[in-house]
């Protein structure tokens, strides 16, 4: 299979758990050589659940398995002197390191921006951190929860809560997460393309508070524009409706314009009630939503979630299936884009992994490398590229280095 488009790029990646290491998974699909560095215990990732077959197993963790796909692992310590010293021969000839150490962990482990620039001074160094790098939070951890909750999301959640009292929740997941993922790995493209043009390297710092707080910026901004904070029982307009379908699924029917409505209407066979007060007007619909709602799930409870889904698309409205995994995994749209790419990993055996979310017309690659085990590449990315012998690795695993 052909290269990837960024198989000339050497990545390092330093970071762990979700944030970081799914910034160089992203990479790593476009092609680029990218090595996981993991302390001698592990990523944190390989101790969270779920684990195939229920089984702990820190080669068996779904998160894992799902994070690190066409990656090469070794495996370092960094803690020893030994370690960092092999760790800054690996930055001294990469492209893009990626980490998630906070400002003062990497300048005591002199693995910092402005020490490793001076090694290479193309190198671009992405700092993906809880709260970024500057301000009076630069040195805060967190976990998702902490970081969802700051940037203002949980605060919105549940939309059109009926409740106003009831407490915000955390998004799904770690979503906030791979949101900070996704940011970092379009910093570090930028950057990459900015160096290719006659720039130089340059420390990327991604704050995972403001990736989160960015995909809210349109509701979170009202208080900037008027002074009013925006709350979870709704902005006093008509957004979208979950509807269940008589198989048991839901469907959810966007009703945030009167385009929407023309093609709702038209698909539910253009009913009396639609044409009379209140409902046919937006502003008449939005100040009835109670009872809309009750007329489209009237509408729904005829119908399979499948039909609701193409008599709306058909109609040119938008509206779409809340599939379960189950649905996820054979809907035809799914398997007509070959999305699911089965991967055979020596421990967790042959699995289907979701693939890359785009497609080139010119460039059929598809990455072939299941997530590494602890350490599988040492003797290939420690001897091979930097020089240690068979000897020399043997004395390094004995000392706890790798």
């Amino acid at each position: 299979m052909p290269a990837g488009p960024m198989s000339h790029l050497k990545v390092v990646d330093a970071s762990s758990f979700v944030a970081g290491p799914y910034c160089a998974k992203l990479l790593a699909d476009f092609g680029a050589d990218v090595v996981k560095v993991e302390p001698p215990q592990g990523d944190e990732a390989r101790r969270r659940e779920p684990f195939l077959g229920d089984v702990p197993d820190p080669e068996r963790s779904g998160l894992f398995l799902y994070l690190n796909t066409n990656k090469r692992g070794i495996t370092l310590d960094l803690e020893s002197a030994t370690g960092r010293e092999i760790f800054k021969r690996l930055a001294a000839e990469a492209d893009v390191l990626i980490d998630d150490r906070g400002p003062a962990e990497a300048e005591r482990l002199g693995i910092d921006y402005e020490s490793l620039k001076k090694l290479n001074p193309g190198l671009i160094v992405t700092s993906v951190t809880p709260f970024g790098r500057t301000g009076p939070y630069r040195e805060y951890k967190a976990r998702h929860l902490n970081t969802f909750h700051s940037s203002g999301q949980g605060y919105l959640l549940p939309m059109n809560s009926p409740d106003r009292e009831r407490e915000p929740v955390k998004g799904a997941g770690f979503l906030a997460e791979y949101d900070a993922g996704i940011t970092a790995a379009i910093a570090t493209l930028a950057a990459v393309f900015w160096r290719g043009a006659g720039g130089s390297g340059q420390h990327v710092d991604v704050s995972k508070q403001h990736s989160a707080m960015h995909l809210e910026k349109s509701q979170l901004r009202r208080y900037i524009d008027n002074g009013e904070s925006p709350d979870r029982t709704g902005m006093g307009r008509l957004l979208e409706t979950l509807v269940k379908a008589k198989d048991g699924l839901y469907v959810v029917i966007i009703l945030s314009s009167e385009i929407q409505w023309k093609g709702l209407f038209e698909a539910m066979g253009r009913p009396q009630w639609g044409a009379e007060e209140p409902y046919n007007t937006q502003a008449g619909r939005s100040a009835n939503y109670e009872g809309l709602r009750a007329r489209l799930q009237e509408w729904a409870d005829g119908l399979t979630a499948d039909e609701i889904f193409h008599k709306i698309q058909g109609c040119k409205s938008a509206c779409a299936p809340v599939y379960t995994a189950e649905e996820f995994v054979n809907s035809p749209q799914i398997a007509a884009r070959d999305f699911l790419v089965p991967l055979d990993h020596p421990v967790a055996g042959k699995l289907s992994y979701p693939g890359r979310a785009y497609q080139f017309s010119n460039e059929p690659w598809r990455g072939e490398r299941a997530a590494p085990l602890l350490g599988q590449h040492n003797e290939e990315v420690l001897g091979e590229r930097l020089g240690h012998s068979p000897s020399e690795l043997v004395k390094l695993r004995e000392a706890g280095v790798i």
